[in-house]
């Protein structure tokens, strides 16, 4: 699984970076992104809704979030 660092990424950084992601995705792969800005999680929250991927947003420690990306 890759994981994107965004550490530090203000937005729409970190949103640039998940719809680059999502646009190379393949079937069965899975990627994660670490993200420490409240703001971009809820735009990248947004993008993965209009999105036919299984994801998940996770806070793994205050104000640090995983978000997993799959493709079915």
């Amino acid at each position: 699984m890759d994981k994107i660092n965004c550490f530090g990424d203000i937005c729409p950084v970190p949103v640039i970076k998940l719809q680059q992601r999502i646009s190379s995705i393949t079937p069965g792969e899975t990627f994660m992104m670490v993200v420490d800005h409240s703001c971009a999680i809820e735009h990248m929250r947004e993008v993965l809704m209009k999105e036919d991927l299984v994801w998940d947003i996770d806070e793994v420690m205050n104000g640090v979030w995983e978000v997993t990306v799959a493709k079915k």
